[in-house]
Formats: C-alpha cells, structure tokens, sequence
C-alpha cells in the first residue's frame, strides 16, 4: 500500500461538513437500529443488487433483522453481491465490512461473529460519537421529510435539521399527498386554508416557527415532477388549490401551476430567513424509475434568474449532467454545487468533476460532501470513500503541475467545511440553536 501522502492526511484530518443525511433519530437508533446485515446493506447498495439479479424476495429476507440467519439470508445476494463489490455502492458496503467489522470479506461466520459488535454501537450516545469522532464531521444536516426542525438534544449544534418543502413543490399541502393535509397544515400553524392566500399565511407561519432552528430549506421534487419553473399568477393557483380542497384530482398541469406557485413561495421564505435552498438534482435512488427531463440542473435556470438574492444548492453532481451543472456554477452566484452522493453514485466521475470545476467556476461554489443515508456506520463509509476520492483528485492537481501542494491543502479545507460554514451561516445557526435548546430547558 501506497504511504499517505501530506494531502491525504490534511484531507484526513480535517471535519468534514455532512451538508445532506437522512439519520435516524437518537431513539430510531438505539431502540430500532440495524442488525449486521442492515448496517450493511440497508442503503443504496440494494439498487445494484437488483440490478446485478437479486430477487426481491431475497434482497427483502436480507434486510429482515427478525430472521435470526445471518449466512442464509446473504446467502441469497451472495452472488448478487460479487458482481456488485465494486461500484460505489459496493465500495461503501466493504468499507463499513473492513473499518467497523473488522471483515475483509463478507462470509457468514464473519456476520456472526459481528453480532456483539453491532449491539456495543446501538447504545445511547454511540450515534453521535460514531459520526463526530470515527467519521470526523464537524455536523450532520438532516433532511427527515418534515416541517420541525427543533434543537436535538442528543447532540445540540451537531444534529442541524432541512424544513422540507417537496410537498409544496409537487402541489401537495403538505410533506404527503393525503386527504387531510390541510388539516395538517391547521394542526401545525392554526391558519386554516381556504385559498392561496391563506395558504400564504400558512407558509409564513411555517418558518416563523421552525426556520429559527432550521439549516435549509430542502425539496425533491425531481422524483416527481420536472425540475423546470415557470411563474404562476394567485388566480391560476387558487383555481388548483379551489378544486385540491375539494378533494378532485388535480391535472397534470394543475398539479405543475400549484408546484411552481408553492416552490416560489418557499424561495421567497428563504430569502426572508437568510436560509438556503437545496434541490435535488440528477439521479434517483433505487432503480428503474429514472426520468431524464425531470431531473437536469438546466431546468432550474428561471427560478434562479428570478431569484437573486436566494442560495441555491444544487445536490448528487445533477449525474449525470454533470456538464450541464458546471455551466449553471459557472454563471449563476446563487447557484453552488453539493456533491453529496455523487462520490458512491460514480466516485470516477464525481473525482474527474472536481477536477473540472475547479477549472471551471470560483472555489465557493463547491461543496465536498453528504453521506445521504440513515444510520452513522454508513455515514462513516461514505465519508472514508469522500476522503479517499478527493485526495485522488487534488493530489493529481499537484501532480499535473496545477496547484501547488498548499493550494490543494486550502481547498480542501475550503470545499470541506469553510464553504459550507459561509452558505449555511453556521455560526450564527448552531448560536440559534443553542439559545433555543437552553430555552426549552
């Protein structure tokens, strides 16, 4: 093995920002945690399983954590898996193997031996000692598809949380499409809707409430609709949500005109409250359900003619249109770049857009990571892998003659955390934060 080079020890030492997570809370954690398997394989690694062969049936039995068979239920991907070790996916699930389960290979009496270990690190405390001291990141942002974002006592300023706006965007009323969201909304703010200017009202109520504590405003809403936007007129909008509280089913280009009204709303609200909008562009999770014309950056440039003085974040590379998003860095300020995901999704193109943008767009626009997953052990594998495929990146800028090694080592430790700490304000939110928490108290 190679010895590590003084770039890969800053890039190793140095917090990383997790600017994109879906962690499970403190109680999920502990009380409903992973098994081995789980932990290994209850990610996005399940997509190539299926797309390498597995059977439903099979990948289903071996995310089952009551069926006490570790080896049998490998068993059934087992093949499924060979084929797979070597994606990105596979690369995050052999790093969670090697550097939390001591297994160089994935057998059945490795996941037995694993069980001890797996309960030691599913006891109170051990989620937030995983993610800041093992995978060393200064704070995790989580997006848990919902409006409160209210201090986490488990880690106070460690554990920031993204105000969900997809539902808006998708012309719903609420984070899920059911009969009764306006009566969730009325539930969470006392403004019942009647019309788009109560549900205006009812925005503003959302982040008075919850946008103190919140560290973004976050929507992926390319998993059902297109990423383009178009202004939409009150009248038009309140003729949609007129026939949604009647409880009709909206027309496609209902549904886009009541979207695109609420999604404006939110970019306004973020304005308001020196927040961030993050959007998820580019590739879905799972597999075989991939729309291409919903899902490129490009289609996001009218909103962001339209809204100057928002920040935008646009996440997962927009892979595969990475060239497209580069274009978009380039020219818009309020555009930056999240490669969450991008590094297990394809880390070769991921590392080459790196490499790319910063010969591309100014080095503010970019920010390193977002392990994107539920449970910290993951989080741990995805941030190794980061690590690992940014020192490759920078360290062939070095070695091409294009930075010098101290160039490398300040953008790093810019595209890591400094970055993130400008567009997320962070000081003055984990300050927030804080005084929230002690209020509560």
């Amino acid at each position: 093995m190679k010895p590590a080079t003084d770039l890969a020890h800053h890039i190793q030492t140095t917090p990383l920002a997790d600017t994109h997570d879906h962690q499970a809370t403190e109680s999920d954690y502990v009380e409903r945690g992973p098994d081995v398997l789980q932990d290994l394989f209850q990610n996005y690694v399940t997509a190539d399983l299926a797309v390498a062969g597995a059977l439903p049936q099979a990948i289903g039995r071996l995310l089952n954590a009551s069926d006490s068979d570790l080896g049998a239920r490998f068993r059934g991907v087992q093949e499924a898996w060979a084929r797979s070790r070597h994606t990105g996916y596979g690369e995050a699930v052999r790093l969670i193997a090697k550097h939390v389960y001591g297994m160089e290979e994935i057998t059945a009496a490795g996941l037995e031996a694993a069980r001890a270990r797996n309960l030691q690190l599913r006891r109170p405390g051990e989620r937030l000692r995983i993610l800041r001291d093992v995978a060393n990141l200064d704070h995790v942002q989580i997006d848990h598809w919902c409006w409160p974002c209210q201090p986490d006592a488990s880690g106070p300023g460690f554990f920031l949380y993204d105000l969900s706006w997809t539902g808006f965007c998708s012309g719903q009323l609420g984070t899920k499409n059911t009969a009764d969201s306006a009566k969730t909304i009325h539930d969470e703010t006392g403004v019942e809707v009647t019309g788009v200017a109560t549900l205006r009202q009812a925005m503003q109520a959302l982040f008075a409430k919850y946008a103190p504590c919140a560290v973004a405003v976050k929507a992926q809403h390319a998993y059902n609709r297109t990423l383009h936007w178009q202004e939409r007129a009150d009248a038009d909008a309140d003729r949609a949500l007129q026939k949604k509280l009647r409880g009709e089913k909206l027309a496609e280009d209902e549904r886009l005109c009541l979207g695109d009204w609420g999604w404006a709303r939110g970019v306004e609200l973020a304005i308001e409250h020196n927040l961030p909008f993050k959007v998820h562009t580019g590739h879905y999770a799972g597999y075989g359900s991939m729309n291409p014309d919903y899902i490129r950056s490009g289609l996001l440039v009218p909103i962001l003619k339209k809204y100057p003085r928002a920040r935008f974040v646009l996440m997962h590379v927009a892979y595969p249109y990475t060239d497209e998003l580069l274009a978009v860095a380039k020219s818009f300020p309020n555009a930056c770049v999240d490669l969450c995901w991008g590094w297990s999704i394809d880390p070769f193109t991921t590392c080459d857009f790196v490499r790319r943008m910063i010969h591309t767009a100014p080095a503010n626009k970019l920010l390193a990571f977002g392990a994107d997953t539920r449970w910290p052990n993951a989080a741990v594998a995805y941030a190794i892998q980061a690590r690992r495929w940014l020192a490759r990146a920078l360290q062939a800028e070095v070695d091409d003659g294009f930075m010098t090694e101290h160039e490398a080592f300040t953008f790093a430790t810019r595209i890591m955390l400094a970055n993130q700490e400008e567009c997320f304000n962070l000081a003055a939110k984990r300050a927030a934060v804080s005084a929230l928490g002690k209020a509560k108290t």
